[in-house]
């Protein structure tokens, strides 16, 4: 046996054990899932017939998964900007100079990320009460109160729990730019300031395309995390009221677990992670990245 052959056969049995569990718990569901989508599959019943792409026609004359289509469209837009930059400003303050005891500040705003979304969304909805914390601020204020909770209207329900995600997640991404930031060789700047740059020439000349990578992997991962939200509105508002913070992936929570139409369901998990995919080339595309 040749050196090389028996290497690679030392290491793929080295590394079977691995591979066998991926094959089992990573790749057998994904692809048994994905066969599913064409079936009628409930979940109560082994019996199944295939029904071709039916279920892909099904969502998309489904009133309710578009109008959960768009919530999340709609949570993804509002909340990514805001997220993306108010970290980087917070990320640029603690690497400044300007602000002391920065490791209290990053504790302090990655203290979110590390508490569970269900307390943080029970906490929040205590806040948004008739009688809590926004509507005595409106009083205080001298606005006029909403009267009732902010989860309980049409009109602010979804906005609400934009804000509180925009909150708990900026402590993280905060932490990833700084790292980015910090990456970042201090020559280049030393270079920047014998030229004669000013500082908003340093920022946008050197310091945005040297993030590039930082900001492309954070969005990505932002963009992902924002159309999987789940655990805020089935803590918060389990959709309502009226479907108006529906989302894709609550939908196909009811779909699969509590109307037990697991074809279904499984359609609408390609369809969600077709349009993750295609968002996330676009992403790519327009910030250039070399990753």
């Amino acid at each position: 046996m040749k050196k090389k052959t028996k290497y690679n056969l030392e290491t793929l049995i080295l590394l079977s054990p691995y591979l066998i569990l991926f094959a089992i718990f990573g790749i057998f569901p994904i692809a048994y899932s994905f066969f599913m989508s064409f079936t009628n599959y409930t979940g109560l019943n082994p019996h199944y017939d295939l029904i071709g792409l039916s279920n892909y026609i099904k969502a998309f004359n489904d009133e309710i998964f578009l109008i959960a289509l768009k919530n999340t469209f709609i949570f993804v837009v509002g909340t990514i900007p805001f997220t993306t930059i108010f970290s980087l400003l917070l990320a640029i303050l603690i690497n400044s100079k300007l602000l002391p005891v920065k490791n209290l500040f990053k504790a302090g705003f990655f203290l979110p990320s590390v508490i569970s979304m269900v307390v943080i969304s029970t906490i929040w909805m205590y806040l948004y009460s008739a009688n809590g914390f926004f509507n005595n601020m409106l009083t205080l204020l001298g606005f006029k109160s909403l009267g009732t909770s902010w989860l309980a209207s049409t009109k602010t329900a979804l906005i609400s729990i934009m804000i509180m995600d925009i909150w708990a997640a900026i402590g993280y991404y905060t932490i990833l730019f700084l790292a980015g930031l910090q990456s970042i060789p201090n020559e280049v700047y030393e270079a920047a300031s014998i030229d004669g740059a000013t500082k908003t020439q340093t920022f946008f000349s050197i310091t945005l395309p040297l993030l590039k990578p930082t900001m492309f992997f954070i969005i990505s991962l932002n963009t992902i995390r924002s159309f999987q939200i789940f655990a805020e509105i089935f803590t918060m508002t389990e959709g309502g009221p009226s479907n108006s913070t529906q989302t894709v992936v609550h939908y196909l929570y009811e779909t699969s677990f509590r109307q037990f139409d697991m074809g279904y369901a499984s359609a609408i998990a390609y369809i969600l992670m077709a349009i993750i995919m295609i968002f996330t080339v676009i992403q790519k595309h327009l910030l250039r990245s070399d990753i």
